[in-house]
């Protein structure tokens, strides 16, 4: 570990202080440093990806839909250029109205439906071959802001894209 080294050279004449050298071992303070290392390392964790749990149903090809009715859904349909446009069911004579993606915006309008119709309405989740996937991960993210648990996403179809070339 740490020894000291003495060396006697005297001629006999005169009385002189001796220097002593040092000499520390330094071996076992690096292996308990890498030990103190390693052990860290493994005892650490790491950052763990924040996923969110998206149940989907099963795919039969029977074509098995669950109805809904068109005063307990609300369509919502991105587009391009962060824009939502909602509408309540196609059956109910829909007037499709535009927000985007702010608190005032399709969270507010969530809100309002959900207070209005309760927790019974679903959100049926369209989009167009112009919306970005952010648009999609944003509107999961509102639903799950909102609490809300039931919500769909469909294709779009030739009606809604009528229906919002109306618009």
């Amino acid at each position: 570990m740490a020894e000291i080294s003495a060396s006697d050279k005297s001629n006999g004449s005169k009385k002189r202080s001796h220097k002593l050298s040092t000499k520390i071992d330094m071996t076992p303070m690096v292996d308990l440093g890498f030990l103190l290392i390693t052990f860290f390392m493994l005892t650490t964790t790491l950052a763990k990806p924040v996923i969110m749990q998206l149940n989907m149903p099963d795919n039969d090809d029977l074509g098995h839909t669950s109805p809904v009715r068109c005063s307990e859904s609300l369509n919502v349909v991105l587009d391009d250029q962060n824009k939502v446009f909602y509408y309540q069911g196609l059956e109910c004579n829909p007037k499709v109205s535009s927000t985007d993606f702010s608190d005032k915006g399709i969270r507010k309008v969530l809100f309002d439906y959900k207070r209005r119709i309760g927790d019974n309405f679903t959100v049926v989740i369209k989009s167009t071959n112009k919306a970005k996937y952010r648009n999609m991960i944003d509107l999961l993210d509102e639903m799950k802001i909102t609490n809300n648990k039931r919500y769909a996403i469909v294709n779009i179809t030739p009606d809604d894209e009528k229906l919002l070339s109306i618009k």
